[in-house]
């Protein structure tokens, strides 16, 4: 029931999140610019500037978003700017968006108005 550490000033570690579990969405404000790998067991919403890779659940990049690097999700939305590579399941290009990637996915959805450059490959199993 109760436990002790070697080192009274280590935190207990939290427990572990089962597959699936209750991950959360995280908000990157218009005002930041990140520079760096950034992870997430949820959705990453960017509404500033990334430079760097992103791997998250699922990824937003809302209108005024850039984001410029490697991109691994499970679904990616972009209605701003994409500029590198993406691998994903579900990739969603609104009619704000403007992409400049290869893209590695399964399914495939482009609003009219969208700006495309880039390889698109269909995945395996789709």
């Amino acid at each position: 029931m109760f436990s002790k550490t070697a080192d009274p000033t280590i935190a207990p570690s939290a427990p572990a999140r089962a597959a699936g579990g209750n991950a959360r969405s995280s908000i990157l404000a218009q005002d930041l610019k990140i520079t760096g790998e950034i992870h997430s067991a949820g959705t990453i919403e960017v509404l500033g500037e990334i430079d760097g890779n992103i791997t998250a659940r699922g990824l937003v990049i809302g209108t005024e978003g850039r984001v410029t690097g490697t991109v691994q999700a499970e679904t990616v939305e972009v209605k701003g700017k994409l500029d590198g590579a993406v691998a994903t399941q579900g990739f969603t290009l609104r009619a704000a968006a403007q992409v400049k990637a290869d893209i590695a996915y399964s399914v495939l959805v482009i609003e009219s108005g969208a700006q495309i450059e880039g390889r698109f490959t269909r995945g395996k199993g789709s």
